[in-house]
């Protein structure tokens, strides 16, 4: 600092040198580009000695070479009195590491000669902690995924060259079937490592250019810039393929099923959340198409879902507005012609479209999880009906319910069957359980300890759709099942069609040979009842004998008994 000696008492400088040295910032002294003066604390910054800059370095030896313009120019105007501003540069440390700085220089003189003196920052903390709130801002913490605010921005920008340069870009919305059940039997902590490691696989499929963001929960969406529907097709077969090797998490391998839906721009839609919404539809299509596939969007499929979406808030208001209703069809012995039970079948009472059959709304219900309270509903208001036919002076009757197989699974449902028979007062054997094949084979040892808890309670159960399945016999001999449905699809044709007559057949003489009682469902003709009563068939049901009615002409069959047979 002898530069300035002769401007400054002694023990002033003194004490400038002393403040210079304690400051923690880099402090320096530039003049034809070299170094006059370093503080320790910028020295040691980079990682040098002060006597290992001064006089024998310069501003560009620390300095990535690809800034050098940008400090010559800066040098160069502090040098000719121009005042600085504070710019940012990366800095090289004598190990080779970089890191960011801010350098404030201002113009002045040493030994008489212009200078530059000036101060420089390490920013290192302060980027990085721009980098995460930007990471937060923008990527999903679980995944390290593009959120759905950075999917938008990048969207945006696909759609504006897609317009431009009349292209296409392609929009696929997935998520993974049935993860909450990873939730819930796993633990959360365990569906998070799983959504990490679907992310991180699916990520290698995709071309540099497209990205892959995750929405929320086990949702997650595509985007495709440039690519047809052929090409789109081929990226969901790929995902769906990848998802069906295991996943080792946690200790566990699991197998998780993607159901996707895809929709194009522009033809699908000309905005994001257009594309969003039909990429959705699609996805729930595919969902209906039995999971673990892709679907293309149409305009037909988004009426489909506005149809569904008033379907099931319309099913919500039917259980507060009491809008369902049971009919009954009634199940006669081919021995005798004696209605021995009745079906109990569930119709919604609709305020506008008038009556709707199951078929229309049941899988909604499956769906949205209502299948559980209706069927609840079902089976207190079945006990109940078929108890004030007993209190009529009508002789007991089977009542039989069909059980849905969500409803069946539900941890509770023997409780809740058992409440049922308690309130209406009604005896366990008049109630009979009508379960499909599928699921009653669906995990067959789980389903046997609540078959079998059923059977404690002294409730028939009987197996529906017989032969649609694939049950094993073995199984079958172990459930404690009293009754086999064949299904109707076997009795169409029964009088025309010789295969069916055998499947029928031999359903009949297995249920016989295994002590079961047989019924067929779908009897519409004299000819189908001849060849039933010919094999041995035990019951009947159909519309040779009656549609389902209401429970006040069921009353009236049941005393006028119309199908007996004569002596």
């Amino acid at each position: 600092m002898k530069g300035w000696r002769a401007e400054m008492p002694q023990e002033i400088e003194a004490c400038f040198l002393t403040t210079m040295e304690a400051a923690q910032v880099g402090i320096f002294v530039i003049q034809e580009q070299r170094f006059r003066y370093v503080n320790t604390f910028l020295a040691g910054l980079f990682g040098y000695l002060p006597d290992e800059l001064i006089d024998r370095c310069g501003p560009l030896d620390l300095i990535v070479p690809e800034q050098h313009p940008l400090l010559i120019r800066q040098m160069n105007e502090r040098a000719a009195g121009v005042p600085g501003q504070p710019y940012e540069l990366t800095g090289v440390r004598k190990d080779g590491s970089q890191f960011p700085v801010t350098i404030l220089g201002s113009p002045s003189r040493f030994d008489g000669r212009p200078a530059s003196v000036g101060t420089l920052f390490d920013i290192s903390r302060q980027k990085e902690a721009e980098r995460r709130i930007r990471e937060l801002a923008d990527y999903d913490v679980l995944t390290g995924l593009p959120n759905r605010r950075l999917f938008r921005d990048r969207v945006g920008q696909l759609l504006a060259v897609a317009e431009r340069e009349g292209s296409s870009v392609g929009l696929m919305f997935f998520d993974l079937d049935n993860f909450k059940r990873v939730n819930d039997s796993l633990g959360h902590s365990v569906g998070d490592e799983l959504l990490c490691a679907v992310a991180e696989r699916l990520g290698s499929l995709l071309r540099r250019y497209d990205t892959l963001a995750r929405l929320g929960g086990d949702e997650f969406v595509i985007a495709m810039p440039g690519i047809n529907a052929a090409g789109a097709a081929e990226v969901a077969r790929r995902l769906i393929d990848e998802c069906s090797h295991p996943f080792v998490v946690a200790g566990h391998e699991l197998t998780v099923t993607p159901s996707a839906g895809i929709c194009l721009y522009p033809q699908d839609g000309g905005d994001l959340e257009t594309l969003l919404k039909n990429a959705d539809v699609a996805m729930y299509k595919a969902k209906e198409q039995g999971r673990n596939t892709f679907q293309f969007y149409t305009a037909e499929m988004n009426q489909a879902t506005l149809e569904r979406l008033l379907m099931e808030s319309g099913l919500r208001r039917a259980l507060k507005q009491q809008e369902f209703v049971l009919h009954y069809q009634p199940i006669v012995s081919l021995e005798s012609g004696l209605v021995v039970g009745v079906e109990a079948l569930l119709r919604w009472r609709h305020p506008d479209l008038g009556l709707i059959m199951p078929d229309r709304f049941i899988p909604l219900a499956e769906e949205s999880g209502l299948i559980n309270p209706i069927g609840d509903w079902v089976l207190c208001e079945a006990c109940r009906q078929a108890r004030a036919w007993v209190d009529a002076g009508l002789p007991p009757l089977t009542m039989a319910v069909n059980v849905a197989p969500v409803q069946f699974r539900r941890a509770g449902f023997v409780e809740a069957v058992a409440g049922a028979l308690a309130v209406s007062g009604l005896d366990a054997g008049q109630l009979e359980l009508e379960l499909t094949e599928r699921t009653v084979m669906h995990d067959a040892e789980i389903n046997l300890g609540t078959l079998s808890a059923l059977d404690r309670l002294g409730v028939e159960l009987s197996i529906d759709d017989f032969g649609t399945g694939y049950s094993s016999l073995a199984y079958l001999k172990r459930f404690p099942v009293g009754k086999l449905k064949i299904d109707r699809s076997f009795i169409n044709e029964l009088e025309v069609d010789q295969d069916d007559r055998a499947i029928a057949s031999t359903i009949v003489s297995m249920g016989r040979n295994l002590r079961l009682t047989v019924l067929a469902e779908g009897v519409e003709t004299r000819e189908q009842l001849a060849w039933l009563k010919k094999m041995g068939c035990d019951m009947a049901q159909g519309y040779h004998f009656a549609r389902p009615l209401p429970a006040d002409q069921v009353t009236e069959v049941l005393r006028a008994q119309p199908f007996l047979n004569p002596e």
